[in-house]
């Protein structure tokens, strides 16, 4: 079963230059920058960088989730290219900050705790790599759920009733930032800007919402007089595409898959149209597994692959519309783990099916172990 979770320097340098290689956008083309430095005389060869590439969003994209554990280890990585190569997969999203808080990206110049989790010792040449092959980069970063960055700013951290002074944790023992503390919304557009600057042509925003497991009655937040937990939240997707949107860094968001059915905030402050709003790509996380027994009349969703997905993103596409906004933006995550069944192949490729069948082309694949097969791709 596959897990479900899971120095002699420059003497004298006389300025800088920047060249636009290429700035025409055509699909599927490669637009690229080169940095570096002129210098009138030096006693060693500066190596010049490789030059930061982007490709333009693919339509549709259809991409796998890579872990940064193994996205660090080439012969790991390598496997899972081989598994995509030749299969109807033209995009890969990367950890960049997971779920321990962990900074996958080893010289990363943003100040704040980097971790002792997996990383990735050559992620700027991976990335170029994987542009090589015609594979669009997605960096993943989640955001509220950081127990290193709690640890290191236990003030700006949800806080315990029962333990004052202290974070409050989830159920797994981890701690969530306070989503009202635009002090931390700053680091979270350091480190998307970082990240696009070494080549990712997309970043991704996952836990962005209030906790939702655990001992809700224990936790303590910041939240001023009249400002609800959807205010918070939207005020943080506000900025978000205030800051990225004006650097012309591609946005995606994911969501719990309820959001697609529920018109409240589900108690986390997510509402489906609120992040059609502010990001180019919504993810719903419509796992089959994820939704309640009785869901649709399934005692088990998660035997129902097709129906769940199809009803799920069908009233998405059907509110997207009425939004005004363009549902197009909906790019959901499909279920390739095993969980309240064994997913097969078939089962994968239902999925797929219902979110065509739903007007959508564009999905995304979950697997935390990463363990895809030819036959699902």
């Amino acid at each position: 079963m596959r897990s479900a979770l899971l120095g002699i320097g420059v003497l004298a340098a006389v300025g800088s230059a920047y060249a636009v290689v290429s700035n025409s956008w055509l699909p599927g083309e490669r637009i690229s920058y080169l940095e570096g430095n002129t210098v009138a005389a030096a006693t060693t060869t500066v190596p010049v960088p490789p030059p930061v590439t982007h490709i333009r969003t693919p339509e549709p994209v259809k991409a796998v989730y890579m872990t940064a554990c193994i996205a660090g280890t080439p012969r790991l990585r390598e496997k899972v290219l081989a598994t995509i190569s030749g299969t109807q997969i033209n995009s890969l999203m990367i950890d960049i900050k997971d779920y321990t808080g962990t900074v996958s990206y080893v010289d990363s110049n943003v100040p704040g705790p980097k971790g002792k989790g997996c990383t990735v010792s050559d992620l700027p040449a991976f990335v170029s790599e994987l542009h090589a092959k015609g594979i669009y980069a997605i960096a993943r970063i989640t955001v509220f759920q950081d127990p290193l960055y709690a640890a290191a700013h236990p003030d700006l951290a949800v806080q315990s009733y029962s333990h004052p002074g202290k974070p409050w944790t989830d159920r797994k023992g981890l701690a969530f930032i306070d989503p009202d503390f635009p002090e931390y919304w700053g680091h979270i557009v350091d480190l998307s800007k970082e990240v696009h600057s070494i080549g990712f042509d997309e970043v991704n925003f996952d836990y962005i919402r209030f906790p939702s497991d655990g001992d809700m009655s224990d936790a303590r937040f910041a939240l001023p007089e009249g400002v609800s937990r959807r205010m918070a939240i939207g005020s943080f997707f506000d900025h978000i595409h205030k800051e990225l949107s004006s650097a012309g860094i591609v946005t995606s968001a994911d969501i719990f898959g309820q959001t697609t059915i529920n018109t409240d905030d589900l108690g986390i402050g997510q509402v489906l149209e609120d992040a059609l709003l502010s990001f180019d790509y919504v993810a719903p996380m419509v796992y089959p597994s994820h939704f309640i027994p009785g869901f649709e009349g399934y005692d088990s969703p998660a035997a129902h692959p097709y129906e769940v997905i199809k009803t799920t993103m069908t009233r998405a596409v059907e509110r997207a519309a009425a939004a005004s906004t363009t549902p197009g933006k909906l790019r959901p995550w499909l279920q390739a783990f095993d969980l309240g069944a064994d997913y097969t192949p078939a089962m994968v490729h239902a999925e797929m099916q219902a979110v065509y069948d739903s007007g959508l082309t564009g999905w995304m694949l979950w697997d935390a172990a990463n363990r895809y097969t030819k036959e699902e791709l």
